[in-house]
C-alpha cells in the first residue's frame, strides 16, 4: 500500500466528489516522505497503489481515468474520463487529460496544454505551453506537432498535430483547407494570415517526409541488402 485516502473532501464544478491521498510510505522518486498530503482522487481506482505513481499538489484524478506505474501528476492538473497516465509521464501546471487520451512512456504534459478526445502522448514528446492534442492524433516527439500565435487579431494559440494533419484553433478542429476556407470567410486578413502558416506547415512535412523519410527508407534497403 502506497496511500490512504483522507477525510478532506473537495467537490468538483461538476458535481464529482474528490478526496485528498495522504502517503504511507516513502516515494523517493517524487520527494514525498510518509505522511505527506498529495491531490485529489475520486477513489483506489484512479490512482495505482503499486509502483512509484503520484499525484500532488493540487491535482485532479476522477471519472474512470487511471494514473500508474511512475507516472506523476501535479501542480493543478486534471486527468478525467476514461483517460490512462501511466510509465514514466509526466503531467503538470493547469493541464488537461480527458476523455479517452492516454499519456505513456516519457511524455510530458505541461504548461496550459490538454490532451484529449482520443489523442496519445507518448515516446518522448513533450507537450507544452498552449498546445492542445485532440481527436485521433498521435504525438511521440517534437516534429509531430506544431503550436503557432495568431498574431495578426485574437493573439491566441492554436496548434497543428502532424500524425492526421489536422489543425485546432479554439473550438475549431479540421484540415488545412477547412481552416482557410473558414477564415477567409471571417476576413480577407485572417484568410490570407491563416493560409501563409498552413501552407508553410505544408513545406515543413514535404521536407520531413522526403529528407527524413527517405533517409529512413534508404537505411532500411541497405539493412536489407546487407
Amino acid at each position: 500500500m502506497k496511500y490512504e485516502l483522507t477525510d478532506e473532501k473537495m467537490v468538483t464544478p461538476a458535481g464529482a466528489e474528490l478526496r485528498r491521498i495522504r502517503a504511507v510510505r516513502d516515494i523517493p522518486r517524487f520527494g514525498v516522505k510518509a505522511g505527506d498530503l498529495g491531490g485529489w482522487v475520486g477513489s483506489e481506482k484512479n490512482l495505482s497503489q503499486k509502483g512509484d505513481a503520484w499525484v500532488g499538489g493540487n491535482a485532479q484524478v476522477g471519472g474512470n481515468a487511471w494514473v500508474g506505474d511512475n507516472a506523476w501528476v501535479v501542480g493543478n492538473a486534471r486527468v478525467e474520463g476514461d483517460a490512462r497516465v501511466e510509465g514514466d509521464a509526466r503531467v503538470w501546471d493547469n493541464a488537461q487529460v480527458w476523455d479517452n487520451a492516454r499519456v505513456w512512456d516519457n511524455a510530458q504534459v505541461g504548461g496550459n496544454a490538454g490532451v484529449g478526445d482520443n489523442a496519445q502522448v507518448g515516446g518522448n514528446a513533450r507537450v507544452g505551453g498552449n498546445a492542445w492534442v485532440g481527436g485521433d492524433a498521435r504525438v511521440e516527439g517534437d516534429a509531430d506537432y506544431a503550436v503557432y500565435k495568431n498574431t495578426w487579431s485574437s493573439g491566441r494559440w492554436f496548434m497543428y498535430t502532424r500524425s492526421d494533419r489536422m489543425w485546432r484553433v479554439g473550438c475549431f478542429h479540421g484540415t488545412g483547407e477547412e481552416l482557410i476556407a473558414k477564415a477567409y470567410r471571417d476576413s480577407e486578413l485572417s484568410g490570407r494570415c491563416y493560409e501563409a502558416v498552413v501552407r508553410a506547415q505544408e513545406a515543413i512535412d514535404a521536407a520531413l517526409d522526403e529528407v527524413v523519410g527517405g533517409k529512413a527508407g534508404k537505411e532500411k534497403n541497405d539493412e536489407t541488402e546487407g
